[in-house]
């Protein structure tokens, strides 16, 4: 098998080898690897140009090389595995689709050169494929770890209660076709997965990946957080596949990767092929305080008013899936409620710096290209002679802003682990003078996000990101009619809510926030999770989490 070089050097062919299909040995093609894309030619007696496909390995998530059973065959095959965005049948629409290729290798008569030659093939492109991965117009974005063992926590009850089933028909054969070593793990009651993560031992593992809604990651987080070595601990790669009725996250990371909404299973796949690539960011989570209980750490949202009505009331049409929270908004739009309150909170400044809302975390990242250094530095489980997957599933019970005229509110740093709270006071305390109190004291639904989605098809805080150190505060005064705030929501769906020139709604961007309720009865929302009715705070901590994006 040759090597040839392209004649032009944007783009040279770094391997080249005639093959024939597996499956069809008729069907003989020319193979050329380049830095960026596997090119594949059918050889026929008169070329056409129209046999060329090009395969770009942004899409590409495994490569690997093997032999078949028969011991009279000598030829060795290479797969090698994408998700391009295609099409969507009877749409315009693209989505991720799986497109699988297969070549056998016979030029030799001795069995393992045949091997050792695809074994060489499939590193090629599963290093290339990885360089691609880190690059963005030709620059580095930075060094990050590549999780390949990872603990799977499945919620088989999440959504419509299709997890395991989901899990099955696509997210087992990504992993494996990527090379992932995961273990499943089946949670089985509320708090599970949350006491699991607080006591295993997570050496073992190089992310922690939760297949469910958010309501998993709200649980796995918070574990986290409890830990003795929570600095350590929240610095695990956090990973999601959604197959919940909600999957805010996982769409706003989807949102994030720059490609066109999907939904339901589409959305499932995308996360899938993103937690392929194995890239880590930086994500917020904020710290929140109710009067009588511990503080809590959310990843995605605070609610009171018509959002967390709705959140919890739809709950009785989950069996619908994400349709539960359109469902619910009409319900609630036909018995719309005014909420009495005070809303404050700390303004996000101009001159808000990266390095003044990561100075409080400098100790978790200081070691983050050390560890990230370690895991890509392990050695390789691939061998010329095998390419083995694990894969085993089981239930599991045993698994700078310092402020000078404020001090860390108490409720919050008495006996808990966890950063503390520079921005905060005492929920008994009054706030400092800088905080913009809201006068008007009748609202109808209050909500700050940190991510961009509060579901899959609510665009909620478009101009958020993942480490932005905001809270996106959003709240909708009372006066507001039933039709136009249905008119909102619907908007919501593209993000185009905030643009509407709507003259109860308000967006801002804040560091911390307080609300106090003063209507007797309603529900507060951590995450789309209940917690305490009564006095809430809460304070941004940027960039505390890790969580593969793609």
């Amino acid at each position: 098998m040759d090597q040839r070089r392209a004649d032009t050097s944007i783009n040279p062919v770094s391997l080249y080898g005639e093959f024939t299909v597996t499956g069809c040995r008729k069907a003989r093609c020319a193979v050329s690897l380049t830095e960026k894309d596997l090119i594949v030619q059918r050889i026929l007696l008169a070329p056409v140009g129209r046999n060329k496909v090009v395969l770009s390995l942004k899409d590409c998530v495994g490569c690997r090389a093997y032999r078949e059973d028969d011991n009279a065959d000598p030829a060795a095959h290479l797969a090698v595995y994408f998700y391009p965005l295609k099409r969507r049948w009877m749409s315009s629409g693209l989505s991720r689709q799986r497109a699988e290729h297969c070549f056998r290798l016979a030029s030799l008569q001795d069995p393992c050169a045949n091997l050792e030659e695809a074994e060489k093939w499939a590193r090629a492109v599963r290093e290339r494929s990885t360089r691609q991965q880190y690059l963005r117009d030709g620059v580095s974005l930075s060094l990050l770890s590549r999780p390949s063992r990872m603990m799977l926590l499945v919620n088989p009850q999440s959504g419509k209660g299709q997890a395991l089933t989901l899990y099955n028909n696509h997210i087992q054969r990504m992993l494996n076709e990527a090379g992932v070593t995961h273990t499943v793990v089946i949670t089985e009651r509320q708090n599970h997965a949350r006491e699991l993560v607080k006591e295993t031992d997570l050496s073992q593992w190089d992310a922690l990946v939760i297949m469910s809604g958010d309501g998993l990651l709200f649980e796995v987080i918070n574990g986290l957080l409890e830990r003795p070595d929570w600095e350590e601990a929240i610095r695990t790669p956090l990973g999601i596949l959604p197959s919940g009725s909600g999957n805010a996250l996982a769409a706003s990371i989807h949102h994030y990767s720059g490609v066109p909404p999907v939904f339901s299973e589409e959305l499932l796949v995308s996360c899938g092929f993103l937690l392929c690539q194995r890239l880590v960011a930086r994500m917020d989570l904020v710290s929140i305080h109710v009067a009588s209980s511990p503080r809590l750490f959310s990843f995605l949202s605070l609610a009171w008013g018509f959002v967390a009505d709705v959140d919890i009331e739809s709950e009785k049409y989950r069996h619908v899936g994400a349709a539960r929270f359109t469902i619910g908004t009409l319900v609630r739009l036909a018995s719309l409620h005014v909420y009495k309150g005070k809303l404050a909170y700390l303004p996000a400044t101009e001159d808000y710096s990266i390095e003044e809302g990561l100075e409080n975390n400098k100790t978790l990242h200081c070691n983050n290209q050390v560890s990230s250094l370690a895991s890509a530095s392990r050695p390789s489980r691939d061998s010329p002679c095998q390419n083995t997957f694990h894969n085993s599933c089981h239930s599991n019970n045993s698994l700078k802003a310092q402020r000078t005229e404020s001090t860390p509110s108490r409720s919050a740093t008495k006996a808990l682990a966890g950063p503390s709270d520079s921005l905060l006071l005492p929920l008994d305390q009054p706030l400092p003078s800088d905080w913009v109190v809201v006068q008007e004291e009748d609202f109808v639904l209050m909500l700050a996000m940190y991510q961009s989605h509060l579901a899959e098809d609510l665009l909620a805080a478009p101009g958020a990101t993942l480490d932005d150190g905001f809270i996106h505060l959003i709240y909708v005064r009372a006066g507001i009619s039933r039709a136009a705030l249905l008119k909102l929501f619907l908007a919501m769906e593209k993000g185009a809510h905030l643009a509407t020139n709507c003259q109860h709604l308000v967006h801002t961007k804040v560091r911390a926030l307080r609300l106090e309720p003063h209507s007797p009865k309603g529900i507060i929302t951590v995450d789309g999770e209940v917690v305490e009715y009564g006095p809430v705070q809460a304070e941004v901590h940027r960039g505390l989490a890790r969580l593969i994006t793609g």
